[in-house]
């Protein structure tokens, strides 16, 4: 394996749950695919959720080097989660394209919360 991109995002929690506040559903709906909607709201601490799925976004766009460039989409990066509950990443639209043609194959993802900071690092890596 073959590192291509790290990336690594802190958000504050509380922007978050001001943008939940301000926007509703508009912003839930424009940053975050259904599943991890399903699974934030299925948490007591589901702004802590919507936090760590912001910052692995930003994490993510960081490997693939496009930011919210080049037309792609806050739903074009999606953690989701494996059986075991380990989190992993799928790519789509724009976001995949792009990560194909870099030859991305595998991701490795971390994520954290607390109260008031999420984080997350994404490794994407090629064969």
């Amino acid at each position: 394996m073959t590192i291509i991109g790290h990336g690594i995002d802190a958000v504050d929690v509380a922007r978050i749950a001001a943008m939940i506040e301000k926007h509703g559903d508009r912003f839930i709906d424009r940053c975050f695919t259904r599943g991890e909607q399903d699974y934030a709201e299925s948490s007591k601490r589901k702004t802590e959720h919507y936090a760590a799925r912001f910052a692995a976004k930003e994490a993510i766009l960081k490997c693939i080097g496009t930011g919210w460039s080049q037309g792609v989409a806050w739903t074009d990066a999606e953690v989701i989660r494996e059986p075991s509950g380990k989190p992993t990443v799928a790519l789509h639209g724009i976001a995949a394209e792009i990560a194909k043609t870099q030859g991305i194959t595998r991701w490795t993802i971390s994520l954290t919360h607390t109260s008031k900071m999420a984080f997350a690092s994404a490794i994407a890596e090629s064969e």
